[in-house]
């Protein structure tokens, strides 16, 4: 894999507590999905890539500019699309008129030029018809969709998405993932999400995060493979696994070391991610 996105030994803490500790990665093209619980420091993760927040320490590269200066910063910015886990929006504006704001933020300075982006982009996530309507008549998933052409506005190399798919209903977020696939083709996406099942069908690379630190790296099968034989049915719940919980057929799916003769099942990505995060972290030291 030839990365478009580099980092290594990443470090930053607040208030004492390192939100990210000696994070390295490598992105490529298309669409690599972040996992952990809440305080894994995804959030972090994604706002140093998007030069939001400086690490303390560590070496970062996006699209082969170094962001640790106002040049480099200001190269990745502008090859960069971002969408937070909360967009902000100006209750008042229009579709239209959000996303071209984007675009004069983004340096976009001739008018018509910068006008016919808008309208691509509008009509990239389906958003023709509705480029005069306030936002604030829009519904959530129409919203997560405007927030999502303004991230595209430019056809960024590098685009980071937060969370997009959250609050969405299941109409919706199928909708999403139409739009997260297309925009991976020939691009590099970063899509943070705790939605295993979103990572399954998108995503051709994920990562595992927990502590502030990468638990795993790797394909989704590969991910799927970690629970290989470590998935097992059972009429009652069993004591000894790791996870378990009633399926609607009435069994138990448990997560774990099974016990002998067990009826092993086929495992998924999710159960690879839990048993992931519960595996010791990996400390590395040199002599």
């Amino acid at each position: 894999m030839i990365p478009t996105v580099s980092a290594s030994g990443l470090r930053l803490a607040h208030g004492g507590v390192r939100a990210l500790d000696d994070v390295s990665l490598r992105l490529g093209e298309g669409v690599t999905g972040l996992l952990g619980p809440n305080g894994a420091g995804k959030t972090t993760l994604l706002r140093v890539l998007a030069t939001a927040l400086p690490p303390d320490r560590g070496a970062l590269t996006v699209l082969g500019h170094d962001p640790s200066g106002p040049a480099g910063r200001q190269e990745v910015r502008r090859a960069l699309g971002y969408l937070p886990q909360t967009p902000g929006f100006h209750p008042d504006f229009t579709s239209f008129a959000f996303v071209d704001h984007v675009a004069i933020l983004k340096e976009m300075t001739d008018r018509a030029a910068r006008h016919r982006e808008v309208r691509r982009v509008l009509d990239a996530v389906d958003l023709r018809d509705v480029r005069g309507t306030r936002i604030r008549r829009l519904s959530g998933g129409m919203r997560q969709r405007v927030a999502l052409a303004a991230a595209l506005v430019g056809d960024p190399g590098f685009l980071v998405l937060d969370e997009p798919t959250v609050g969405l209903d299941p109409e919706q977020r199928m909708r999403f993932r139409e739009l997260i696939a297309t925009a991976g083709e020939g691009r590099t996406v970063l899509l943070s999400t705790h939605q295993t099942e979103d990572v399954a069908v998108l995503c051709n690379r994920v990562v595992v995060m927990a502590a502030g630190r990468v638990r795993f790296e790797g394909t989704p099968a590969e991910l799927t493979a970690r629970a290989a034989g470590r998935v097992w049915s059972s009429a009652e719940r069993d004591p000894g696994a790791r996870a378990c919980w009633r399926t609607g057929t009435g069994a138990f799916r448990n997560v774990g070391d099974p016990p002998g003769g067990a009826e092993l099942v086929e495992p998924t990505l999710e159960d690879g991610y839990l048993l992931t995060l519960d595996a010791p972290a990996v400390v590395e030291t040199t002599s």
